[in-house]
């Protein structure tokens, strides 16, 4: 084992080795050797990874409904697939983390604009004249059905 100043600087150089070092301090008791100043932050990102994972698969779910809703003569297979697939994705995800489900009306917002660039690459409608903000209730966004007008 490092000491605890190897151990800060292993951080930088090696964060797999650092992460490795971590648990194993861990798993053997030894608290007072851990970089807690890095673990402390690496909690915290996973925290924000997970947020990230949401509003990200929000993201290519609103863009596709998007697409479904104002685009019907383009509808496809692959569309119908994604949509259903970031459902699903979403759905599990949100079981995997229940503490994110209070998050998930700031993520739908925060998403949206992701929704939008989508649209923007992938077809020939303007963005600019979509709705400034999700036109879908949370109910739209993840109903089964995606034959609502």
């Amino acid at each position: 084992m490092q000491t605890q100043a190897e151990s800060i600087a292993l951080y930088d150089t090696d964060f797999y080795g650092w992460i490795q070092e971590q648990g194993a301090l861990l798993r053997s008791g030894k608290f007072d050797q851990l970089d807690l100043q890095h673990l402390i932050e690496e909690i915290d990102s996973l925290g924000r990874q997970e947020q990230r994972e949401l509003r990200n698969r929000l993201g290519i779910l609103l863009g596709h409904l998007l697409k479904w809703h104002y685009q019907p003569k383009g509808r496809s297979k692959s569309w119908r697939a994604t949509i259903g697939e970031q459902r699903r994705r979403i759905l599990e995800h949100l079981s995997e983390n229940p503490s994110l489900k209070p998050y998930l009306a700031t993520a739908i917002a925060k998403a949206y604009g992701d929704g939008l660039d989508l649209v923007d690459r992938e077809t020939p409608l303007n963005p600019q004249e979509l709705p400034r903000t999700c036109p879908f209730s949370q109910a739209q966004i993840f109903e089964e059905s995606i034959e609502w007008p």
